[in-house]
């Protein structure tokens, strides 16, 4: 394994790629609906020891539909692991708690989410999520609210700062990236993006990307890509259940992509046809 795998500091593990919403900023997926079985997660994190840090629990799909989910965190803690979850926030009312109990290193909460029906079930959401992050901080755990649609967001984001300021009131530090609302406790915002797609225009291949060198995903069939944005698993380097990841990452393929990157040249069509990787 070359020395640039080594600096990878995160791992996406999709545990499930079943969701409870569909969203229009989500490119969605073609695979067979499936859940990652405890055994799985257990073996994927025993291929992940001395490689990685970080576990997101997401690559698409939604954890908290997740029945596992707390001892799948409970397992990667225990194995020195440091568990961050993306949700969509919509399930906090109800497995909030057991998230808590469980103590995940991070949650990120994409507001952004949540386009069913007018202002009051809006304000029911924002209730409830802004519930679970006071007690979420208040127990160790970093919160963060994530508004990445800016600019496509007909003026719902003023309204939804608005309303958590009187909710969570705190300092609320301004900088470019968002706000430091208290210990803990977070907002960050971007722009709307457009996921990677087979079909997308050819953007070239002047490409950087942070896939492979800093971070890449297992799928829940245990397949592996190189970044969180494949979500049709395009660029399969391999599947972690029938081989061994360091195998894997040292591949002919991995290497080539990971060592294209860092000469910003895309060696895969997918990558070509990526928007997000060209804001770097």
């Amino acid at each position: 394994m070359t020395q640039a795998t080594l600096k990878c500091t995160r791992a996406y593990v999709e545990i499930t790629n079943i969701c409870n919403m569909h969203c229009s900023f989500c490119h969605g997926h073609s695979r067979t609906p499936r859940r990652m079985s405890m055994d799985e997660f257990s073996h994927v994190l025993g291929e992940l020891e001395g490689k990685i840090q970080f576990v997101y629990y997401h690559l698409m799909g939604e954890p908290l539909t997740h029945p596992d989910l707390p001892d799948m965190i409970r397992l990667a803690n225990a194995r020195g692991f440091r568990s961050v979850i993306t949700t969509n926030g919509t399930l906090l009312r109800g497995r909030g708690g057991e998230l808590i109990a469980a103590k995940p290193h991070k949650v990120s909460i994409s507001l952004h989410s949540f386009e069913e029906g007018g202002e009051d079930a809006m304000r029911k959401y924002l209730s409830e999520v802004a519930d679970f992050a006071k007690q979420a901080a208040e127990a160790g755990i970093i919160v963060v609210f994530r508004l990445w649609n800016r600019g496509c967001d007909g003026g719902q984001n003023e309204r939804i700062e608005a309303f958590l300021r009187t909710r969570l009131p705190g300092d609320w530090v301004i900088s470019p990236r968002g706000a430091r609302i208290r210990e803990k406790l977070y907002m960050e915002w971007g722009d709307r993006f457009i996921w990677p797609d087979k079909d997308a225009p050819d953007g070239g291949n002047a490409v950087y990307c942070y896939g492979l060198g800093n971070q890449f995903g297992i799928l829940c069939d245990g397949t592996v890509v190189p970044c969180c944005l494949d979500s049709d698993g395009v660029i399969n380097l391999g599947n972690v259940f029938r081989e061994p990841l360091a195998d894997i990452l040292s591949s002919e393929r991995a290497i080539a992509i990971r060592e294209g990157f860092t000469c910003r040249k895309a060696t895969e069509d997918l990558c070509r046809r990526c928007s997000y990787a060209r804001r770097f």
